[in-house]
This record gives structure tokens, C-alpha cells and sequence, in this order.
């Protein structure tokens, strides 16, 4: 996906700098074409503004960050957003400001929904063009972290009780990046295991005894998907 347009200022590199400014990338990354050098003329007579054709080939993670904003602007909310390298190979967008609760749902379900809308859209295949896979993780006012931080709370506390009762527990349906935050922290807890069943959105997590796991040098399960 290309992004052109003109752009005219007093000089060549003013009207350079004015179209990466619009089009919030950097120089290096524009191919521009001088349409005109522009003149200062003779005490103002005679000026003519200089004109260039700037032209961006946005990657993968650039259309998902216009579709972020696309949506964002057509909910009318005013929101930051940006977007950066993330921790996992993948390309981090945040969106935060006033509202921006909007874009979460409940436990996170819109914003898995729109996360999974922006991956598509970046990896989209378009005739004639070369694209990189990319990962997108989207991110909304901190969510993912305060989520993740609730979940191993949960999963420590479900396990106590697995322990004191002696009975195993189930708990709600959840996706699997969900899913494998409550695996990886039950495999802390010495004589509690876990598993997942059911299928698609309804896979849940079960937490059971397991006497054979009696210290954290047990393997960790990984769930099939």
C-alpha cells in the first residue's frame, strides 16, 4: 500500500520535511521527486514555492496502525497512538486517553477482536507487493500487563484452594495467551497441575492435585491448540 501526496513550501527541504511530517514517518523512508526548485524572487516579486511528490510504501505494521487509528477516529475518540518494537518479536500499538475504555470489553474481548482485525490487515496479501510477515500485539491503557497480573493472582489463589480442599477446579473459558499466563503460574505451586479442555472459546483451564509434582523442577504442560 502506497501513500502520495504534494506538498509546497518555501524551499526543497522545508516541503520535505512538511511531508514526512504528514506522513509520520521519517525522511530516509520517502521517495521524493522535486516537481519544482522554488524561487525567492526580488523582494518578494516574483516567489514561487517549491513543490515535491512524496511517496511512502507503508509495511505491515503501518496499516495496522491506520486501521487502529481509522476505527479510533470513527468512534470519535481522541486517543495517542503509536507504535513500537515489542518484547516478543512483534510490533507493539498502544492507544491511550479518555475513553479509550471503549476499545477494551469485557475481559478484553473487544480489544482481542480488533487486535485480531489489525494482524489481518497487516498481513494481507496484495498483488505485486513483497511483505513481511508481522506480529501485531495491540495494547490499551496498560490492559495487557494489569490483566496478566490478575490472572496469576487468580491462578495462585485457585490453587491454594485446589490444595485445601483436595478437589479440582475449573475455571471460566478463556483464549489461550490467557490460558498459558494460569499454566505458567500454577507450575510454581508444588502438587498442583493443570490441563484444558472443552474446544475453540469454550477451552478452559482445570487445576487438579498432583502428588507425582513435588518441587518447580516439574516440566512445564503445554496445552495442545
Amino acid at each position: 500500500m502506497k501513500k502520495e501526496l504534494i506538498v509546497t513550501a518555501k524551499t526543497v527541504d522545508e516541503a520535505k520535511a512538511k511531508a514526512a511530517q504528514q506522513l509520520g514517518v521519517a525522511l530516509e523512508e520517502i521517495e521524493f521527486t522535486v516537481l519544482e526548485e522554488g524561487k525567492k524572487g526580488f523582494l518578494g516579486i516574483g516567489a514561487v514555492d517549491a513543490k515535491v511528490s512524496a511517496s511512502y510504501t507503508l509495511g505491515g505494521a503501518d496499516i495496522a496502525l491506520e486501521f487502529i487509528r481509522k476505527v479510533v477516529s470513527d468512534m470519535e475518540l481522541d486517543l495517542k497512538i503509536e507504535k513500537k518494537a515489542g518484547s516478543n518479536d512483534d510490533i507493539l500499538i498502544t492507544a491511550d486517553g479518555e475513553g479509550a475504555g471503549a476499545l477494551i470489553g469485557h475481559h478484553g474481548e473487544t480489544l482481542d477482536a480488533l487486535q485480531y482485525l489489525a494482524n489481518l490487515a497487516a498481513n494481507k496479501k496484495v498483488k505485486g507487493e513483497k511483505r513481511d510477515y508481522v506480529k501485531i500485539t495491540l495494547d490499551i491503557e496498560g490492559y495487557r500487563a494489569k490483566r496478566e497480573e490478575s490472572l496469576r493472582a487468580l491462578a495462585r489463589n485457585r490453587a491454594a484452594k485446589v490444595i485445601k480442599y483436595k478437589k479440582s477446579v475449573m475455571l471460566e473459558p478463556m483464549n489461550p495467551y490467557e490460558r498459558r499466563i494460569i499454566h505458567s503460574e500454577v507450575q510454581k505451586v508444588a502438587g498442583v497441575s493443570t490441563n484444558s479442555i472443552g474446544s475453540e472459546n469454550n477451552r478452559r483451564v482445570v487445576m487438579f492435585l498432583d502428588d507425582t509434582k513435588r518441587d518447580n523442577s516439574a516440566p512445564a504442560m503445554e496445552e495442545e491448540e
